[in-house]
Formats: C-alpha cells, structure tokens, sequence
C-alpha cells in the first residue's frame, strides 16, 4: 500500500480524525453528569432521562452499518465533514432545548451525525497505514477516545456550576468546528472502488427491532414487567431482530452466488480504469451487499470479543446512568464534585489500559515473539477484577465514606481497563487487514446496541428498586406521586415539605436501587469472565487465515486508493 508509506499527510489526517472522535467522547460523558439538572429544568421522569441517552444511542446503533456503506459510495471525507456539521447542529439544538421531547430529537440527531463518525474513525486506519504502523495508529485513536472520560467530567462539572445545563451541549461546538477545519485541510478522500447497493430492508428492519425492544424495556421500567405493552414489545422486537438475521443469511446467498458468476466485486472490470486510478463502480443488484457480513460470525475471536465487548459497554453505561445520580442526589455533591467523583474510574481505566497494552506486547528477547500474556487471560482478568469491584461496591450505604466509593469505583475501571481493549485486540485480530474496515463498524454497532439495552435494563432495575423500598405513606397523592418518578423529585418533595425523615427515606431507596443494580453488573461481569477464559481464542489472530482466504474486495479498493491520495485528489 503506497500511500501508507510515503504520504506525510496520514499522521495529520490521524489528529483530525482523533478530534472527530473526541467530540462523540465528549458528548456522553458529559450527559451522565446533567441528567441531575435535566430532570429538575425539564421536569423529566425516569423514563426521560433514559431516553435523554437511549435517542441518541439508539440512532446511533442502527445508523452505523448503512454509514459505512454510504462512505463507501460518496467518499468517506465528505460523509465525515456532513456528519460533524450534523452533529454541532445538534448540539445547539441540545442546548436550546425547551421541554424533554425538544431535547430528546435533538439527542436523535446527534446520534445519526455520530453514527459516521465512529466507524470511519477505525475504517480508514488499513487504508492509510501499513500493518506495522497500524498498532501504533490505533493506539492513538483509543487514546482520544479515552481523553473524554477525565476531560468530560471536569469540564462538564465546572460548566453545570456556573451556568445553566445547555453549556454541557454548547462545549460541543467549538470542538466541531476544529475538527471540520482539520479534516477538510488533512483528511485526504478515499472511497472505494466500487459502490455496493444499500441494504434498505436491512436498515429499516434492523432499526425497528432495537426501537421495539428497548421501548418495551423502558415501559416496563414505568408500569412494571406485567404490564401487556411491555411484554408485547419486548417480544415483537425480538421477533423483528430475529427476522433480521434471515434476511441478511439471504442477502449474503444471494451476494455469494452474484459473486460467484463474475457479477460481484472482486475486481474493477478490464479496461474500464479512468484517470488517477479510478475505476467505475459496477451497477444493479450484482453489486448489491448485506447490512451484515454473517461471515465474520465463523471466525470465535470476533464473535466472542464482540460479545464481550457488547457486555462491557452494557455494564459500564448503567454504571455512568447511575453514579452521577447518587453522588448529587444521595450525597449532595455539587455537578463538579461530581465529575470529580468519577474520576477514579476513567483514571483506573487508562491505568489498566496500559497494564494491559504492556502484558500484550511481546518484550525484546523473549522467545518466539510470545506475549507476556494472551487475549483470553486479560480478558477473563480484567472482568474478575471488574466483578469484584462491582460486588464491593453492591455494599454502598447512604453514608458510606469518599474514601470506599472512590476505591470501589477506581478497582472497577482498572478491570474494565484491561478487559475492554484485549476483547477488542481478539475481535479485530481475528480480521484479516481488507476487512477491519466492516469489521469495525459491525463491532460498533454491538457495541451500541449493548450501550442501549444496558442504559434501558439497569435503569429499569434501578427505578424498581427505589419505588419498591420508597414509603410515601401519609403523604398527598401529587407529592407522592412525583416522589415516585425519579430521586431527583423525590430529594425536592422532602426539601419542600421540610421532612428529613421523607429525604432519609428517599435517599436510602434509591441507595437500595443502586445496590440492586451493581449486583446486576456484578454477575454480568463474572459471567462475561467465565465466556472470556472459556471460548476466548488464546491467540487473537487464530481465525484470520480462514477469513483472509475468503476475502477478495478489498485489495482492489485499497489500491484505488492509494493511486487517488498519490494523485492528490481531495
């Protein structure tokens, strides 16, 4: 790959791309941290503040696969500059938000504007380095992709402290703009050379599966598990995902077989190669390719890795869904102290990221180029550790000290730390170079999807534990009935009817929730432990041979590239 080599331009092309992915870093932490005020500004129950994060991850979750295929077609500099444009659009909408349904579509927006960026963030990485530089290359991506967490919080504290909640969507902007200027000066373009159909099917299907299932979660949150809405959308979602799964089985047949006549991609047609090394892209439904690529499904390490992964982001959304709420509401922290009270965990995790990172690496003179330690151990390590902090902190009381919240919570991002990266070091190991750009995105996709459901099951699980241990007798049915919707109410009808021991009973509810739910997180991380040392492969790249050799769409593409960034096309 040429271009890899010998262009200067990809290391600056790296930065702007690193800023595109700080922003959707950004975004979400500092979301965790308002929930708090959004509640009180916008009169928001429960169900709201889930939706405040489920809007935009959602979109986000079923957008992604069908933008990287559009990418693919118009070029993926000018779908990422359209996308940060989209997204700092969004984001003033967030901050000028004037009820929870205003804020709750312009959350949709900014998911769709960032269901762009995240997949080209890694799709473009084997197109513009070579496999030895390609380490160091995602390195620095995950290193940005980490800066939101101690930034966010900081930043996002100060900002709720001094002014009002909009400003956490505002920081946004200014962001968005650099990185539009750095992308449009840096980022050269690079499509492939041929452009597949758009599974729209797959795109709509999909998309109505998780709306239906996460909506089901979220009514069962607000009318209990018995309600017939719930259950019937639970069911009706999954039903519509397993529908999903036959039709892109089907597609991928058909792909196959269009393939296997000479009418697939494999290779721009002879003599139809146009100047700068462009080719024209093949027409009609030969060209037309699944949302999914279900091959990659053959391959354990990218199949278990991305489980885990999938399970790592369900934990660690309900962890970021419920702390913010518990430090302000049940410590009386301020927005700040809160941000700095989540510090320790994204601290923990950049330390076990490390640790981690360092155990992988393979040190000078060992034999055999063997690693300190493989995927499957780090892996089941990491989320041990995890479990165990989980269980510490299922212990939390009203007036447990700073002292053991701070160590629970730090023990917890170290095991996150070392578990996250190596499932995802054995994911995409498991990927020959042609095809980690799809790879990629589909790991994201599940990723998401976990992220969703996480923030939709353990807020449930949250809000039931609290109503079940809330004793609201003798007081009026409106008061009572605020105090059930969320703590935040909850902390404001005690405040304004003076009652310590209603606030005492408010706060010990939700402190009884919040237990309910790290338990939860307790037992998803000790089972993700015993799948990680059980079907983990212990070499992350042990199914990229079987892959590779099926592979044939890529290599034409990433020279077509190369011929366009060597001629300077932008």
């Amino acid at each position: 790959m040429t271009t890899s080599s010998s262009s200067p331009r990809r290391w600056w092309a790296l930065i702007a791309i690193s800023v595109s992915v700080l922003v959707v870093g950004l975004d979400m932490t500092v979301l965790s941290l308002a929930l708090p005020d959004l509640s009180r500004s916008l009169h928001a129950s429960t169900s709201d503040l889930q939706w405040f994060t489920d809007a935009y991850t959602l979109v986000l979750a079923a957008a992604l696969l069908p933008a990287g295929l559009l990418s693919d077609r118009l070029g993926r500099k000018k779908v990422l500059l359209g996308s940060l444009a989209l997204f700092g659009c969004g984001s003033a909408a967030c901050a000028y938000a004037a009820s929870a349904g205003e804020l709750i579509a312009a959350r949709a927006v900014l998911g769709l504007g960032a269901a762009a960026i995240m997949p080209l963030s890694m799709a473009i990485l084997p197109i513009l380095f070579t496999e030895e530089e390609r380490p160091k290359a995602i390195a620095l991506m995950a290193g940005a992709s980490f800066i939101g967490y101690p930034v966010g919080p900081l930043l996002g504290g100060w900002l709720l402290d001094n002014f009002w909640w909009g400003s956490v969507f505002l920081i946004n902007v200014p962001v968005v703009m650099l990185a539009l200027v750095a992308v449009a000066v840096l980022m050269p373009e690079s499509r492939s050379g041929q452009r597949p159909g758009i599974d729209v099917t797959g795109v709509a299907v999909s998309s109505l599966g998780l709306i239906g299932l996460t909506y089901g979660f979220i009514k069962a949150g607000e009318s209990g598990w018995g309600d017939v809405t719930a259950l019937a959308a639970v069911g009706a979602g999954a039903a519509v995902l397993a529908a999903f799964v036959a039709w892109e089985r089907r597609m991928s047949r058909r792909a196959a077989r269009a393939a296997a006549a000479g009418g697939g991609p494999a290779a721009p047609a002879p003599g139809r190669a146009l100047a700068g090394g462009r080719h024209r892209p093949l027409a009609g439904p030969a060209a037309r390719q699944p949302l999914v690529d279900l091959t990659l499904f053959r391959s354990a390490g990218f199949t278990w890795g991305t489980i885990l992964i999938t399970l790592a982001s369900f934990a660690m959304l309900g962890l970021f869904f419920a702390m913010p709420q518990y430090f302000q509401e049940v410590r009386g922290a301020d927005a700040f102290r809160s941000g700095l009270l989540l510090l320790p965990m994204a601290g923990g995790m950049m330390a076990g990221m490390v640790a981690g990172t360092r155990l992988q690496s393979t040190p000078k003179g060992r034999p055999g180029g063997v690693p300190l330690a493989n995927a499957k151990a780090l892996t089941g390590t990491g989320f041990a550790v995890m479990a165990a902090a989980l269980a510490a902190g299922a212990f939390t009381q009203v007036r447990s000290g700073t002292g053991f919240t701070v160590a629970w919570f730090a023990v917890c991002g170290v095991g996150l730390g070392i578990a996250l990266p190596a499932a995802m070091n054995a994911a995409i190991g498991a990927l020959s170079a042609d095809r980690s750009g799809a790879g990629s995105a589909l790991i994201r996709a599940m990723q998401q999807v976990g992220a969703t459901i996480g923030v939709a099951i353990l807020g449930t699980v949250l809000s039931s534990g609290y109503r079940s241990h809330l004793d609201l007798a003798g007081l009026p049915a409106a008061a009572a009935g605020a105090a059930r919707s969320s703590v935040t109410a909850g902390v404001a009808v005690a405040q304004g009817l003076r009652s310590a021991p209603l606030l005492d009973a408010v706060r010990t509810a939700f402190t009884h929730g919040l237990d309910t739910t790290l338990w939860v997180c307790c037992g998803i991380a000790a089972a993700s432990a015993l799948v990680a040392l059980a079907f983990l492969p212990r070499r992350a790249g042990a199914a990229t041979a079987p892959l590779a050799a099926r592979d044939g769409t890529a290599a034409p593409e990433r020279a077509a590239t190369g011929q366009r960034l060597q001629s300077g096309q932008n």
